[in-house]
């Protein structure tokens, strides 16, 4: 069996239950909160990755400028996008907030176009129409004509995240440091702006062993060890694109995990609306090939 798929299917596996992670933590840990707890997880495992790779010896290559920019990457991720997203599964569903999150990746497409001077194709802009349709079927809960949104500002949060992330990941395809090492600079970076920001605003909260578990599981599985292992998935398969096209597994997955472990009930729309999100992502990717990373 192609390695590569191994491990492609393991960081799939792992993503799709995330959004489940997201929903079942937050009831017992503020959103602010989960984001400090689960970016301080998240860089010890991979300062032990780094540690175990033998790449301490790369921090004595970094320039000001590396430090600068790295600095600015963790801002933006874990810090920006996973707070403005922790508080959108906490005013949605997460059956609305996560296929809302999963535009992302057409974000991505737009910004590589505008900002990095790729080609803009009618297929991209075609991908776009056909993934803000499922946007709205999901935000209204199928009733378009009517417009009227479950949680305005969760949905907008929801979609805000991808902004963010689509900034991050541009950021990032700048960065000439090793990924691993970047990871775990960035996410330390990542921990001390959200704690900056979090403790003066809303004071000390110490979660529950429930609350600490969800963090813990967040910050390895969701933050940490999952996009190493998909990189390596995409280094070690025969067919990249092949292997990127697992990706898409991962939303459909997660709504079965929602209903299980979240005990929510699976709207239509939800299923329709992340339908419509998926198709528009894979049709503005037709002129090219995709590989779906953090970067």
């Amino acid at each position: 069996m192609d390695s590569g798929f191994v491990y492609a299917i393991s960081a799939v596996l792992l993503w799709s239950t995330v959004a489940s992670a997201f929903k079942i933590t937050l009831r017992f840990t503020p959103p602010e909160w989960l984001v400090v707890y689960s970016a301080l997880v998240s860089a010890g495992v991979l300062w032990l990755v780094v540690l175990l790779q033998g790449k301490l010896r790369l921090l004595r290559e970094l320039t000001r400028g590396d430090i600068a920019m790295t600095a600015l990457v963790g801002l933006l991720n874990p810090c920006a996008y996973y707070l403005v997203l922790f508080y959108a599964y906490d005013l949605l569903p997460a059956q609305e907030a996560q296929p809302l999150n999963y535009t992302w990746a057409i974000v991505l497409s737009i910004f590589s176009a505008v900002i990095l001077g790729e080609r803009l194709s009618f297929k991209m802009f075609a991908g776009l129409l056909v993934s803000f349709c499922g946007v709205l079927v999901i935000a209204t809960r199928g009733e378009i004509s009517g417009m009227h949104f479950s949680s305005p500002i969760g949905v907008g949060l929801a979609v805000g995240s991808s902004l963010i992330w689509a900034s991050y990941w541009v950021l990032n395809m700048k960065s000439r440091i090793d990924r691993s090492l970047r990871l775990a600079l960035g996410f330390s970076a990542g921990f001390v702006f959200s704690l900056l920001i979090v403790y003066p605003m809303y004071g000390l909260h110490v979660p529950g062993t429930a609350g600490i578990a969800g963090c813990v599981y967040i910050g390895v599985f969701e933050m940490g060890i999952t996009f190493l292992l998909w990189d390596t998935a995409l280094k070690r398969s025969s067919s990249t694109a092949r292997t990127a096209n697992l990706i898409y597994i991962s939303p459909f997955l997660s709504l079965v995990w929602i209903h299980l472990m979240v005990g929510e009930t699976i709207l239509a729309s939800s299923i329709g609306g992340l339908v419509l999100i998926t198709a528009g992502i894979v049709l503005q990717r037709l002129d090219r090939p995709a590989v779906i990373s953090d970067q």
